[in-house]
């Protein structure tokens, strides 16, 4: 750490941070994380554990005059076997609402995955400190992004003047569940940065405050994420399905049309009125008319590409085995059933934020994930068509910015 500064060191507590449901206190620090310590207790998926600790949309905010800013953290780095080195994870940092730098947090603790034997196993590394500094010296919002798919221990905050929580700004709050898709996270063809997940993308032109339950490998309509969400504050809230349960070869059409059911019906227990969107999986050629499971290619891994295949039969559909042409079916006959007593529940299509025509101009690179190119064209469409004046989640509607807060109503 630098000495040039006359260093105030902040204890990171729950007001300093956004976008986490748990706060785990470690040995030396803070681990955020997007489960509640319940959910995490019931959950045994390595990949959801993995996923949920990865702070996708989580960041620290706070109102401060500090010129300079420093954030020690023990981040996970993940290491596969046979393939090149990953970047290290970036921290966006955002002024006044504005993008104003970048970096990153080299070493920290390794896990080393093998899968193609399916195992993994993680060292102990050191820490170490993200510093931004020629910051202006007047008061101003601040807010770090952690790196979205990188579990980061968060361990000091320090800075050169004194820090208090941000102030609440009265935006509405949009809780998001989805796949690696929502998450930006996957084995090769991650978003860019933090802020340019499609979710924060989105959040940003909508101006809504963003809870990213987005969950690499993990949209699985488990019942404990559901009753998180439904214990979550929230004005708008949003579900993506699909592309994990074909992938996974999860379950047959006879049980994911009543675990839909049941996965909204939790929700609307804890936000009766609030504006429900469900959408459907965007493109994915291998997936569309062919069930899972999905199989990995390692073929090029030596050169960092892991591409991925669908195995199943598309006669199997007739068995009831799922495809996303099969989900989306299903996912709009739901929608439009509970919809008759249910007016603030909406459904949307995939494919209208990523479709044919943007799979041949940004085609899927593992043909599983969108690249940084498609998250912002896939957020830019989101934004466009849900914060619309007619979108479902329009700024007049029933949970506007100047109603209630989910605190007040909570």
């Amino acid at each position: 750490m630098s000495t040039e500064h006359d260093w105030i060191t902040t204890p990171i507590t729950e007001e300093l941070l956004r976008g986490a449901l748990d706060l785990e206190h470690t040995e030396h620090g803070v681990l955020p994380h997007r489960l509640p310590a319940w959910a995490r207790a019931q959950n045994t998926d390595g990949q959801l554990a993995m996923a949920e600790s990865q702070p996708s949309g989580i960041r620290l905010a706070f109102r401060t005059r500090a010129t300079a800013v420093e954030l020690e953290t023990r981040p996970t780095k993940r290491i596969y076997v046979g393939a090149p080195p990953r970047p290290d994870g970036l921290y966006d940092l955002v002024v006044d609402g504005a993008p104003a730098g970048q970096g990153s947090v080299p070493g920290g603790n390794a896990l080393t995955i093998d899968m193609a034997a399916g195992t993994a196993e993680q060292r102990t590394g050191a820490p170490g400190t993200l510093r931004f500094d020629g910051l202006s010296g007047g008061a101003k919002d601040i807010e770090i992004w952690l790196p979205h798919n990188e579990t980061t221990e968060l361990l000091a905050l320090r800075t050169d003047a004194p820090v208090e929580p941000a102030p609440d700004h009265g935006r509405r709050v949009w809780l998001h569940h989805g796949s690696s898709s929502s998450h930006g996270f996957s084995h090769g063809s991650d978003a860019a940065s933090p802020t340019t997940t499609w979710p924060a993308l989105a959040a940003s032109l909508g101006g809504v405050e963003l809870v990213n339950m987005g969950f690499g490998g993990g949209a699985l309509l488990d019942p404990f994420t559901a009753r998180a969400m439904r214990d979550t504050p929230a004005d708008l809230i949003s579900v993506k399905f699909g592309i994990n349960i074909v992938n996974a070869d999860l379950m047959r059409l006879r049980a994911f049309g009543p675990a839909v059911h049941g996965f909204l019906d939790t929700i609307r227990e804890g936000h009766p009125d609030a504006p429900l969107l469900v959408l459907a999986p965007i493109l994915c050629p291998i997936h569309e008319d062919t069930p899972g499971p999905c199989a990995p290619d390692f073929s090029g891994v030596a050169e960092g590409r892991i591409r991925f295949r669908a195995t199943g039969d598309p006669a199997e559909r007739a068995a009831g085995k799922l495809t996303l042409n099969v989900i989306r079916d299903e996912l709009s006959r739901v929608v439009e059933q509970r919809a008759a007593a249910d007016a603030n529940l909406h459904y949307l299509d995939g494919r209208d934020l990523y479709g044919e025509a943007d799979y041949a101009e940004l085609p899927l690179p593992d043909e599983l994930h969108p690249d940084a190119a498609a998250h912002r064209r896939i957020g830019e469409r989101f934004a466009a068509l849900a914060f619309a004046p007619e979108g479902p989640f329009a700024a007049d509607g029933p949970f506007a910015a100047d109603g209630p807060s989910p605190a007040d109503r909570a």
